[in-house]
């Protein structure tokens, strides 16, 4: 009989009730979940809740029912939102609590509420569907002002979905002068009209009335503090300098005794060590979980670096709104550089404590979170200290560490002479990787923890840590790519182990990514020591996905899309920043966001009158970890290496300069589809192919092959071509003169 039964449990649970693919992943996401965590409880792949949640396929028993169980636990905990436009598909097949229908009266008469009445969820649909710019004749309340509601509705840039009553208004507002009232423009094109005469009122303002921040990116992290955007007009009605003197610039801050801080210190609120400079932080101490701090951006004291942010400081501010409420609802609400904040987006999507179950008298504590860095810095190997470490501070002045005591893991810098044949060639065509770093950075396993040292180790790929190892031996004329053994001719490829593309000649350090690869070319390796991690895990997994999705979707608004043949891809490339040149400018924000957050693992001293041998600011984080910024780099580099590989042994071609991110090819064409190979329309597996998606590739830059040779001629033979092949201009020469 109990074989009957278990029969019978079996065919229920192979038809367990499911929601759509899209409310799979809003229910995850809602409950600040990752799609590792949960393959995790299942015990499956990433990969396969992923193709769950879009539509790929279907899970099966036993894991169905378990699936089906957590869903419907979260449908509890997040209802579907009553909002108008809801996806009626979603609505109709949705296993959750259902959503109650309206009275009678409520359907027949759909009521329009006042301006200034409590907003309903409906109302907040529309704040974030209203247009861009205000309407110059809508009339404001004593509180705030809405523009009227054109036809044709801009995109939202929140998700209704995951709509939250404390953080109604968005995340962020820039405040202008308007007709010599203050007005506060946040997304959606709502306007706020602000009565705060002081910059510390208009701190309690925005804490108590502006309903500004934004919730936490994951469970256990905290909500995104508000942002305030003060124009130039802002900080003259609020006693502060339009631009910063050339001492303030240098400081990065005002100086201590300026009104406005006076101004703060009898408000009782506190800056942060950093002052009051471009990105001021100003908070009271928290009482309990009440968090009490407000993020202010000025960005007339450069604290948005053209660099990465194009002309975003020069917007009016609806306009700066728009660009920076897009930034923040895809990515996080800015919390200073782009490297900063793709630092902080690492912490928020990893928390370093979370609340421990209750003890026995009912108290919850502060524990590590797994999967985190935890909340206290951990040392590095020597081998990966920077010069100047105190790690180093005994080591003999001037001395110069060579590969075996110093670990280089850096992109890629490399260039050779163009052969007979390829002078024949007509075009030098570069072609770019799209998010190359953070392509690297998805997959990779790296240490959450400090290193253990060990002696003539057994070396394991799925151990992060630095290997002392000789490479020398490994011979790229005759590697094996798969199951096959394929010869090539070595001179003209770099070598995947140094930046410059140079053979090793002897023992150097490198991180486990290195190493795999020349296991993975048919070579044998015998580190005699290294420096491993046992405690580690993909912790940027998240932090890729999220900066993936905003890069995708902001291309997506560019008209750049993941459904386009090649050459309609490369069509869309061409002129994509001038159809919306704000989304441009988050395109470029989000991809500094990347490489900046690996660059600050290994943030350098900034001045503050530091000392070789001495410590400085930045290794008090927990999130200083040069080792995590090696891992990436190194992957980044083979996942390059290993697509010039397949494809010089597919088509015979070899590159002829790479520069980080970019190769270059002598082709008789003028685009990438002149030489990246496709067979019936699909690209050549493990090779480049051309797309939006991270790790595909774009077209770079194309120069003919006369150009080439005369600006090597002209600047000498160890110039890059391809740190020109974008434009052609030769502004400086690689010595950076």
């Amino acid at each position: 009989m109990s074989e009957l039964f278990d029969a019978v449990d079996a065919l229920v649970a192979s038809a367990s009730p499911l929601p759509p693919p899209a409310e799979r992943k809003r229910l995850r996401a809602a409950h600040g979940l990752t799609a590792e965590q949960v393959a995790g409880a299942l015990r499956v792949r990433r990969a396969t809740v992923s193709a769950w949640e879009n539509g790929k396929t279907e899970p099966r028993p036993p894991e169905r029912e378990a699936y089906a169980r957590l869903l419907k636990q979260l449908a509890e905990l997040y209802p579907l939102p009553a909002a108008s436009d809801q996806d009626p598909a979603v609505a109709k097949t949705f296993t959750g609590p259902a959503t109650p229908a309206p009275r009678e009266s409520e359907a027949a008469e759909p009521r329009t509420p006042a301006t200034d009445a409590a907003p309903t969820e409906q109302n907040n649909q529309q704040r974030l569907t209203a247009p861009s710019r205000p309407s110059a004749t809508a009339s404001p309340s004593s509180t705030s002002r809405r523009p009227g509601v054109k036809k044709t509705a801009a995109k939202p840039v929140a998700d209704p979905a995951a709509f939250d009553p404390r953080f109604e208004n968005g995340p962020l507002a820039v405040i202008d002068v308007e007709n010599a009232q203050v007005v506060a423009y946040c997304v959606g094109g709502l306007v706020l009209d602000v009565p705060a005469k002081s910059i510390p009122v208009l701190v309690d303002w925005t804490l108590s009335e502006a309903k500004l921040g934004a919730p936490k990116l994951s469970g256990p992290g905290k909500d995104a503090d508000p942002l305030v955007v003060l124009t130039e007009a802002a900080c003259e009605r609020y006693g502060l300098p339009v631009h910063l003197t050339d001492e303030e610039r240098l400081r990065g801050r005002l100086p201590e005794g300026h009104k406005v801080i006076k101004q703060l210190t009898r408000a009782e609120w506190r800056l942060t060590k950093r002052g009051f400079g471009p990105w001021a932080r100003i908070y009271r101490p928290a009482k309990g979980s009440e968090r009490l701090c407000v993020q202010l951006c000025i960005p007339s004291w450069n604290a948005l670096d053209a660099r990465h942010w194009g002309n975003a400081a020069q917007l009016p501010a609806p306009e700066l709104a728009r660009l920076l409420g897009t930034y923040a609802s895809r990515v996080m609400t800015p919390r200073g550089s782009t490297a900063v904040t793709g630092l902080e987006l690492m912490t928020a999507l990893h928390p370093p404590t979370r609340a421990s179950e209750p003890d026995q008298n009912g108290k919850r504590h502060s524990e590590h979170n797994p999967g985190s860095l935890g909340k206290d810095p951990v040392d590095c190997a020597p081998c990966e200290a920077p010069d100047g470490h105190p790690l180093l501070k005994d080591l003999p002045r001037f001395h110069v560490r060579g590969p075996d005591e110093v670990l280089v893991e850096e992109a890629y810098d490399w260039a050779r002479p163009l052969t007979d044949a390829e002078c024949t060639k007509h075009h030098l065509v570069g072609i770019d990787i799209n998010m190359a770093f953070a392509a690297g950075a998805n997959g990779t396993i790296v240490g959450l923890g400090a290193p253990t040292h060990v002696k003539n180790p057994r070396f394991d790929p799925k151990l992060p840590g630095a290997w002392l190892v000789d490479l020398s031996h490994v011979d790229l004329s005759r590697v094996k790519s798969g199951k096959e053994w394929v010869e090539l001719d070595a001179e003209l490829l770099p070598s995947p182990f140094t930046p410059k593309g140079d053979r090793p000649t002897g023992p150097a350090w490198y991180a486990t990514p290195t190493v795999a690869y020349a296991v993975e070319l048919g070579y044998d390796v015998a580190p005699s020591e290294a420096y491993v991690r046992y405690d580690n895990g993909r912790y940027l997994d998240g932090w890729y996905n999220r900066l993936r999705d905003a890069y995708v979707a902001t291309m997506a608004d560019l008209g750049v899309t993941g459904d386009l043949s090649p050459a309609d891809f490369l069509a869309a490339m061409d002129g994509y920043r001038q159809r919306d040149p704000q989304m441009a400018i988050v395109v470029s924000a989000v991809k500094a966001t990347v490489k900046g957050g690996i660059g600050k693992l290994r943030e350098r001293p900034r001045g503050e009158g530091w000392r070789p041998g001495e410590p400085w600011r930045a290794l008090s984080r927990p999130t200083w970890r040069p080792d995590i910024r090696a891992a990436v780099i190194s992957r980044t580099r083979i996942n390059m290496h290993r697509k010039l590989l397949k494809h010089a042994a597919f088509t015979g071609q070899y590159p002829v300069a790479i520069l980080s991110d970019c190769a270059v090819y002598a082709v008789d064409g003028t685009t990438p589809l002149d030489f990246v190979p496709y067979r019936d329309g699909k690209p050549l597996p493990g090779g480049w192919r051309l797309g939006v998606s991270p790790g595909m590739v774009k077209h770079e830059g194309t120069q003919s092959v006369l150009w080439g040779e005369g600006v090597r001629e002209e600047h000498g033979e160890d110039l890059n071509l391809a740190r020109y092949i974008k434009d052609g201009h030769i502004t400086h020469t690689d010595s950076g003169e």
